[in-house]
């Protein structure tokens, strides 16, 4: 496993339990956040984390805003947490594949459903 791959899992981690302790932004207070992946680049300046929201898909714009406003704090906490000589800035992008996941997979149950009335 590289540098960077081992940064990327760390930063993984690491955010997964700071946004599950809680940001008290109201934007993202109460929201299931769950972070999906982190890529860092290769001079460590820039993380893009993507995020995946349980429950609150309508919202994804205002948690992503609350998120990337709550940048400083989250910045200082992993800090605190992961040894690096430069924290990265962090970007914080949605992730839409458990939404897609989800739809894929209901439209897979209506087809097998009307196929069962059919065949009956």
């Amino acid at each position: 496993m590289s540098r960077i791959e081992r940064i990327n899992a760390e930063l993984k981690k690491q955010l997964s339990v700071i946004l599950r302790d809680g940001i008290k932004d109201p934007r993202v207070a109460g929201k299931i956040i769950c972070v999906t992946d982190a890529q860092v680049d290769r001079d460590l300046t820039l993380a893009q984390i993507y995020v995946s929201v349980l429950g609150g898909e309508n919202d994804e714009k205002s948690i992503l805003d609350g998120l990337n406003s709550a940048e400083g704090y989250i910045k200082s906490e992993l800090k605190s947490k992961i040894k690096l000589r430069n924290m990265p800035a962090l970007r914080f992008l949605y992730d839409d594949s458990i939404s897609y996941g989800r739809k894929i997979s209901k439209i897979l149950d209506d087809l097998n459903s009307s196929e069962n009335k059919q065949g009956e």
